[in-house]
């Protein structure tokens, strides 16, 4: 006797075949390939939208035009895709090619922002190189070299067997980053600090560091943390402010306190595109460190949950390359670059929403600037092209054919058929 459903085709599929469906899904070979790539179109999209909407109320008023700062990131967008669409595209030894000359680079630009007349201070921090008509801030680069470098570094001695006694795993690993990290300390930027030393610790977790010692560096990184706290008297107003919000919220708290007006002032779907009351001077820094805010405020609880699922899915993603992968180099570069992405993107959304202590870094692909966005989309594109070492994914791209760039430019003549 059958079914009404077998008789209308086929069988209804239950929770279980659901289940087992999307785990197919997520065993494909192009799953962390077509992933970062989705979440770093619909972030990027959505940062290109909120930079307008932050930023369109205090730049009609500063220089009559509302679209100012979205011009100017969407000519950043312009240089980056490009960059992220060459770094899909290059092979591993380029990126290890590039680890040594990049940290050079970083090095020496981060000497320069500590000289006076080239180096550019706001919000208590120099992080600026002063270039006249364009600004840089070197320690965003300086993020790309040390995963570059240290994936280079500690896959060389993967190598050569030297992993296995602490000396040969720290030297010249953390003398390398430690210069890093004292050039940005020099210029009072905690937030990156604290990126550098996540990715430094990322590299040690994924090279299998004892525990002892991974314990011993990560209290290490602490005891500095806290030491860059308490010399600074603005960093541990910010810090007393986060661990008592209902303080001054005039002064020390005001930033935090408006972010979360905003936050709450959304609900669960927000108050629409462009209608947020925190842009209009209430919130500082509505278009790069608290842009998240705004989301919140206009998009509310679910355009908030949809960011976080973006980064959830890269970090996801990002973490199945480097588990899939069997080069130690691409191992370790996708685990660092990962690490800098999303545990940059957990400290900016939690000092917005008050779980964390305000730090003043950016949310990646979303904030403003195009010094944090450059880098970012090169690091996006390097994981684009190690998602292509996965096994099976050479085999699935070849037959799925020619992407629609190459396409593009066969139709113009440009490219072999």
């Amino acid at each position: 006797m059958t079914t009404a459903a077998e008789e209308g085709g086929g069988r209804r599929s239950g929770p279980r075949e659901q289940v087992v469906a999307a785990v197919g899904l997520l065993d494909r070979p192009l799953t962390s390939y077509y992933l970062v790539l989705g979440c770093s179109v619909m972030l990027l999209a959505l940062g290109l939208t909120m930079v307008l909407s932050a930023s369109s109320v205090k730049q009609l008023q500063a220089t009559g035009s509302a679209y100012t700062l979205f011009q100017k990131q969407a000519m950043w967008m312009a240089i980056g895709l490009p960059g992220m669409w060459l770094a899909s595209r290059l092979p591993v030894r380029t990126f290890r090619a590039l680890a040594y000359p990049l940290l050079l680079l970083s090095v020496l630009a981060l000497a320069m922002v500590l000289i006076p007349g080239l180096g550019r201070s706001a919000g208590g921090a120099t992080r600026w190189v002063d270039l006249g008509p364009v600004q840089i801030q070197p320690s965003e680069l300086a993020k790309l070299a040390l995963v570059l470098w240290g994936a280079d570094l500690l896959a060389r001695k993967d190598r050569l067997g030297q992993l296995t006694e602490w000396r040969p795993l720290l030297v010249p690993l953390m003398p390398g980053a430690g210069v890093l990290v004292l050039l940005v300390m020099l210029g009072s930027d905690l937030g990156t600090t604290l990126v550098l030393l996540t990715i430094f610790l990322a590299l040690l977790w994924v090279v299998g560091a004892p525990g002892r010692l991974f314990v011993g560096i990560a209290g290490l990184v602490c005891l500095l943390v806290s030491i860059l706290i308490v010399v600074e008297p603005y960093r541990m107003q910010r810090l007393t402010g986060f661990l008592d919000p209902s303080g001054n919220q005039l002064s020390t708290n005001y930033q935090g306190t408006q972010g979360l007006f905003a936050v709450a002032s959304g609900g669960l779907f927000g108050t629409g595109l462009g209608e947020g009351r925190a842009k209009w001077d209430y919130l500082p820094h509505a278009e790069t460190d608290f842009i998240f805010a705004i989301v919140g405020e206009e998009f509310g609880l679910v355009g908030t949950l949809v960011v976080l699922g973006m980064f959830g899915l890269l970090a996801y993603a990002g973490l199945r390359i480097a588990r899939r992968v069997n080069d130690p180099f691409t191992r370790l570069a996708a685990a660092g670059a990962t690490a800098w992405l999303v545990v940059q993107a957990i400290v900016n959304m939690g000092a917005v929403i008050g779980v964390l202590p305000i730090t003043g870094i950016p949310l990646p692909l979303v904030s403003y600037g195009g010094s944090a966005l450059i880098p970012s989309l090169f690091a996006l594109g390097m994981l684009l092209a190690f998602a292509k070492r996965e096994p099976g994914a050479r085999q699935a791209l070849s037959a799925r054919g020619p992407g629609p760039v190459v396409r593009a430019l066969s139709w113009l003549g440009l490219a072999r058929r």
